[in-house]
Parts: structure tokens; sequence; C-alpha cells
């Protein structure tokens, strides 16, 4: 089947966070939304084609997980990777954020420390105060363009701070990083030797541009997969973030014990038709996804281009994954990271997502989802090129 992904479908009116909220988070209804992280694009038939079939069923009672749907995450684990993985490591959570939060829990003394490689996905910030611990800065290396791990401020940052957990975002949001093996056998012996555990957030890890290879940080030894939860799901590959539903890989049996007793009481199986959704996706939607990350390519180019030939000032973070893309606004010389929020907001009528919510060093960047129509990536840009214009 081919998809396509021009289509510009209305989602007003939908309940959806990314159009509905417009007005309310950008202060305006005419403000276009390139903000929160799912796609503007229709998701794949089969995934369509299986809630459809659940649904017709009239009655929409408590649901378990089969063992067809843990075997859809082990299967597509080895094929996508090769990484084997024992159906009794799966556990099943109703999203990632979710679980990092109660990985934190599970192996994070109230009053200790949890590392987070900044600038990070907002809710990482979120997971100390959420669970009475720390969270301590590890300000990733701007160089040349693009982000490097800091392995020497790594090191000192576990060992001043005597963290527990790191949380590893990877591929990494918002930057754009796919880290390489190299990269991650030293993030994941460092944290080795500060006796603290790697919660790995990969929702993004089949979200690979070309040039780059997502590899699973538990992958890499048997030491990293005793030493890890590795936290994944369909919802941004397939589009499926309405859904909430992920998958925690934990093969240690007393590392999860622990994430299963830390969420005791608070979490429970995600919905059926999210259930459903996943296996789809997983065993029937490459066909989509080969499609959509080619679509995706093409909108980075022209974004890429775009910027470099009419906005010159602002200079996008090229990204190896995910479909965020970290712009660079500080050539724009509105120092103040709320003012230039505002001027996106009020003067382009562009919402993104401010850097500065992102922690240390997110301060004079924007963060821009381009998981939409190429129709509309050109609009928004031609917007932002009229503001600064004015500037």
């Amino acid at each position: 089947m081919r998809y396509d992904f021009d289509e510009v479908i209305e989602r007003r009116n939908t309940l959806s966070s990314k159009w509905d909220n417009v007005k309310r988070l950008f202060g305006s209804d005419d403000v276009l939304p390139f903000w929160v992280a799912d796609m503007d694009f229709r998701i794949p038939q089969p995934v369509i084609d299986a809630v459809t079939r659940r649904i017709a069923h009239p009655i929409f009672g408590y649901t378990r997980v089969s063992d067809e749907t843990i075997g859809a995450v082990v299967d597509r684990l080895e094929s996508k990777y090769g990484w084997k993985v024992a159906p009794e490591s799966v556990v099943i959570t109703p999203g990632v954020v979710p679980a990092v939060n109660a990985a934190v829990r599970a192996y994070v003394e109230e009053g200790g420390a949890v590392v987070v490689q900044s600038p990070a996905y907002p809710p990482f910030w979120a997971t100390g105060p959420n669970n009475k611990v720390r969270t301590v800065s590890n300000l990733l290396r701007f160089e040349g363009g693009r982000y490097e791990v800091d392995f020497d401020a790594l090191e000192k940052d576990f060992t001043e701070s005597r963290a527990k957990a790191l949380i590893l975002c990877s591929p990494h949001n918002p930057v754009g990083r796919v880290w390489s093996r190299d990269e991650l056998t030293k993030m994941g012996e460092i944290a080795l030797r500060a006796g603290a555990v790697v919660i790995s957030d990969e929702i993004h890890c089949e979200l690979v541009l070309k040039g780059h290879k997502h590899i699973p940080f538990a992958s890499i030894s048997p030491e990293f997969e005793a030493n890890s939860v590795t936290c994944f799901a369909p919802s941004k590959t397939f589009n499926l973030a309405g859904m909430h539903c992920s998958v925690a890989i934990i093969p240690d049996e007393g590392m999860r014990k622990r994430f299963n007793d830390a969420r005791s009481g608070m979490q429970g199986t995600p919905a059926f038709l999210a259930i459903i959704a996943m296996e789809a996706a997983f065993r029937h939607g490459d066909e989509w996804l080969e499609q959509v990350l080619e679509y995706i390519e093409g909108n980075v180019e022209f974004l890429l281009k775009y910027f470099e030939e009419r906005i010159p000032a602002i200079k996008p973070v090229r990204p190896e994954g995910t479909y965020l893309v970290w712009l660079d606004c500080r050539g724009l010389g509105i120092d103040d990271p709320k003012e230039l929020q505002r001027f996106f907001n009020e003067k382009a009528k562009v919402g993104m997502n401010a850097g500065y919510t992102f922690g240390p060093g997110g301060e004079g960047f924007m963060r821009m989802n381009i998981g939409c129509p190429r129709s509309l990536l050109e609009q928004g840009l031609k917007r932002i090129e009229e503001a600064v214009s004015r500037l």
C-alpha cells in the first residue's frame, strides 16, 4: 500500500493535544503547531484494521496481555537489532514516562540523585520531585553544530552527586543524536563504576535517519543488560501516542521485581485497544514505516535548505534520528528565552517547544516537530522567515 503523507488531515475538534490546545498554549487560534511529538500523518492501515475488528465486538472488558503480544515485542527486538530478549524480561507499561518514573523510584533512594543529560526532554526533570530525589544535570557539549557527551564531566557528576541512576535518551530528544556504540559503552562503563542503573529511553529507536544506526544500550554486553531498564513504545514510530502503551525490558529478575513493586497500585495494564494497536504495528507496520522515514528525510532536507538560504540567522542542528529539529536561534539577538518564545508565538505565529524548558543548555533554542505534510512545514517556515525579516 502506498501512503500519501502530503495529505493534510484536519485534526481540530478531535481532542488533539497538538491542535485543540493552540489558543490555550500559544495565545491565539491562528498559530500553527509544531510542538508536541506526534505526527500529522495517517497511521498504518494494519493498525486501523486490527482496532476496527476489535471495536466490532460489543463488550469492552478487562484485558490481559497475551503471549502473542509479548512475542511481537521479542520478535521485533531480534529482527531489528539482533537482540534476543527472554519473554519474561518484557513488562508492558502505560507509557514511557510512567515507566521512567517507576524506575527512578525503584532504584534511587529518597534523597538520592539521578543524572539527566541536558538539554533533556522536560519530563525527565520532573522525575526528581516526583520521587523525592535530586536531578543532576550533565551538560552535553555543543561543538561544530553537533552534540557530544562530556565523559569527564559525567564521571565527575556521578562522583560528586553519588547518583544511582542515569536517564539515557537514545536517540536523544531534543538534540537528535543517535549515540554510537563507543559512546554508549563509555556511558555504561561510567555508570557501572558509579554503581548506577541506566534507565534508557529508546522511544525514538526506529526513527533513525540514513547513515545512522540505533543500538539498544542493553544489547552491548551482559553487564549492561543486567544493569539497565530499556523503555520503548510504538507511539513515536507508528504515530500512536494517544494509545499509551509501552514496553520496559528488564532482564535482571531482581531489578524487574523492584520495578514492579515501585509501580504497584499506580500503573495498570494499558487499555485493550492500545495493546492491539501495538501488536499490529510491530507485526505489520514496516511498509508504512519505510515510507514515513523517507518522507521525514525529505522534510529534514527541505528544512535545512530553507534555513540556510532564507533564514541564515537560525541554524538547525541536523538530526540523526527523530522527527524533531533543534533550532539554534541565538543569532536572532533575542537574549531573553521567554522573549524568544513570545517572538515565535506572537510574531511568527508558529508554536514550538521553547528551549529553556529542556533545562540547562536549552536557552536560545527552539524545538520544531516536522512530522507533518511538507505544505504545512513550508507554511510554518514562511511565517518564521517573514517574522525574522521584521526584526
